[in-house]
C-alpha cells in the first residue's frame, strides 16, 4: 500500500465530511448530534493554518483519514498547548494509516514549537486509546458524563503528550 501524507486543501472537503459524518453517525467519538454539511465543514476548515495544521494520509483509493490541531484553550498562557483529532476513514481502520498520520503530526508539532498536545477520547474507544498511547500520550484525567449520545452518558479521558521538558 502506498501512503501519502500531505497538507489538507479545499477539494478534499467531500471526502474529510464523509469521514466525519460517519463518526457522528455510528461512533461517540465526536459529540456533535446531527451530520455537518459542506457548508459548515467549510467554516471548519478555514480555521486551518500553518500554525494549526490540517493533514491527510492517501491512499490509492483516495483520502484515508485525517489529523489535525486546534487551539486547547483561547488563553494566551495555552499557545504552546495545541488539541490533536484523529479521523480515519471506516475502511482503512487498523492497518497502520492512523499511526503513520499520527507520527507525521507530532513530528509537525514539535518543529511548531508545541509543548503539548492534549486528545479527548470517549469512553470505550479502546482503539484510539491504544494509538495515542503507542505514541507516548498517557492518561491525564477523565470528566465524566460531560456529554449525552445515543441516549447515554458519555466520558471523556484526556490523553496528553509532552512533546518537550521545559
Amino acid at each position: 500500500m502506498t501512503l501519502r501524507i500531505r497538507p489538507a486543501v479545499r477539494e478534499d472537503l467531500p471526502k474529510l465530511l464523509d469521514i466525519y459524518n460517519d463518526a457522528v453517525i455510528h461512533s461517540a467519538a465526536t459529540f456533535d448530534l446531527t451530520p455537518q454539511t459542506l457548508q459548515e465543514r467549510e467554516r471548519w476548515f478555514a480555521q486551518f493554518n500553518e500554525r494549526f495544521p490540517i493533514i491527510v494520509a492517501e491512499n490509492e483509493s483516495g483520502v484515508a483519514g485525517y489529523c489535525c490541531l486546534t487551539p486547547y484553550r483561547p488563553k494566551p498562557a495555552y499557545q504552546l498547548t495545541a488539541e490533536l483529532s484523529i479521523y480515519l476513514d471506516t475502511d482503512c481502520r487498523g492497518g497502520g494509516i492512523g499511526s503513520v498520520l499520527l507520527q507525521h503530526m507530532i513530528d509537525m508539532a514539535r518543529e511548531l514549537g508545541f509543548h503539548v498536545l492534549i486528545s479527548g477520547i470517549t469512553g470505550g474507544n479502546e482503539a484510539s486509546v491504544r494509538l495515542h498511547r503507542k505514541f507516548g500520550f498517557t492518561e491525564a484525567g477523565v470528566l465524566r458524563e460531560v456529554g449525552c449520545k445515543f441516549n447515554a452518558w458519555q466520558d471523556v479521558y484526556l490523553y496528553q503528550l509532552i512533546l518537550e521538558r521545559a
